[in-house]
């Protein structure tokens, strides 16, 4: 896709032999814009959303038209800034927990696998903000963490699908439970339980709920992972943009029990994440169907027609960004990114169907890297070049072998 935007502009079409149809590719902000904003109306999800769905039913990833601004209406409040600061010392005690196992694993003279401590930890944390104290029961109940295998399956076919889709019975026995005892937790279920639809009251159905918390879990832990896992190894490559977080970080010190206007202390450890996340994000590749007739690029797009975006491609455009291969979270300064197209960056996507869970990921990054940068610096044990796996997350092929030195 890199090439062909090079060779062939903003946008272009390349026919699909398998759909029988033609798919157009846009780069351009202007066109970014007019697809997940302005005429946002005019499109459903793309291609790929019958995959997707096999694994997360209906949630609010996969779903459209009135359900899902239902959905998201009700599921709003509990993504709210005040209510994610409340977590802050579960997020924190994971991650502490995380860097004491890298401390010992260095003690030991061990290599730490970073790929798999990222996974491990992100998932931790969305399954605590998920269940919090029912967690403990849950796995104990088991004998084992029934959801581990999203970290141990790198696949996305249908058999992982059914094997997740499985757990959803776990989830209902849960729901059951607590409103038959009628107990109270500070978790996202019991949010999106008590959660109501503005307009006529209803709550989720069991179905509903649990083809929400199931896209939580995945949606909540993999992206994250990734930008972690990309943020630590570019960290390691790069020794003066490291030496520039810790300076920062010894300075602020422990933020603690951080509120957002905490994280405003630590501006370029911020910028670090966010240009991890403009060269490698996440979701490098979102689908659009267009409903109507539309034009982008000065093409006249059919009805029926998939359009797709690649943040990945978008992030390297160089009428937007000066070096793009390069590393440089001063591409995120107040200045450079106050004179940018605000198109020219969308990790998280954009418009009514940007990420939900935009603020909470961001929030789980920074107190991790808080946490860990004034502790530690990681140095990654292999010397050549990370190859990608671009399958529906951006990922490492390989997992990240580091050696982990005490500050």
């Amino acid at each position: 896709m890199v090439r062909w935007f090079h060779e062939l502009g903003d946008t272009y079409r390349v026919f699909a032999p398998g759909r029988n149809s033609w798919t157009w590719v846009i780069h351009h902000p202007d066109d970014v814009k007019r697809v997940f904003v302005t005429n946002h109306r005019n499109y459903t999800k793309g291609v790929g959303l019958d995959r997707v769905k096999l694994l997360l039913g209906n949630g609010i990833m996969t779903s459209e038209g009135e359900f899902w601004r239902r959905q998201r209406r009700m599921m709003q409040p509990a993504f709210h800034r005040k209510v994610i600061e409340k977590f802050a010392a579960m997020i924190r005690q994971e991650s502490a927990q995380l860097v004491d196992r890298w401390e010992a694993a260095t003690d030991r003279g061990e290599t730490v696998n970073i790929t798999d401590s990222m996974s491990e930890f992100t998932l931790a944390v969305v399954l605590h903000s998920i269940f919090s104290e029912d967690l403990g029961r849950l796995v104990r109940d088991l004998h084992d963490n029934p959801f581990m295998m999203v970290t141990k399956e790198s696949k996305r076919d249908p058999r992982f699908a059914y094997q997740f889709r499985q757990l959803g019975k776990v989830v209902l026995e849960l729901v059951r439970e607590r409103r038959a005892t009628n107990t109270q937790h500070f978790d996202f279920l019991q949010m999106l339980m008590e959660a109501t639809d503005p307009d006529s009251g209803a709550q989720m159905s069991e179905r509903e709920l649990m083809d929400e918390i199931l896209t939580l879990v995945v949606a909540g832990h993999e992206t994250t992972a990734s930008a972690l896992n990309w943020t630590w190894w570019l960290l390691s490559r790069n020794p003066s943009v490291e030496a520039r977080v810790h300076a920062e970080q010894d300075a602020v010190g422990d933020i603690g029990l951080a509120s957002y206007a905490d994280l405003e202390k630590l501006p370029y450890t911020m910028q670090v994440l966010e240009e991890s996340m403009r060269l490698y994000p996440p979701g490098w590749l979102l689908s659009r169907r267009t409903i109507g007739p539309d034009t982008l690029g000065g093409f006249e797009i059919p009805p029926g027609t998939d359009v797709f975006v690649s943040p990945y491609v978008i992030h390297r455009h160089p009428q937007f960004w000066e070096n793009p291969e390069a590393f440089d979270p001063d591409h995120f300064e107040p200045a450079r990114v106050e004179g940018r197209h605000k198109f020219a960056y969308i990790p998280f996507a954009s418009g009514p169907r940007h990420c939900i869970g935009e603020n909470f990921s961001l929030y789980e990054m920074m107190l991790h890297l808080n946490g860990a940068t004034r502790r530690f610096r990681l140095r990654d044990v292999e010397t050549g070049p990370v190859q990608m796996e671009a399958r529906i997350n951006l990922r490492t092929a390989q997992e990240l072998f580091m050696r982990v030195e005490k500050r």
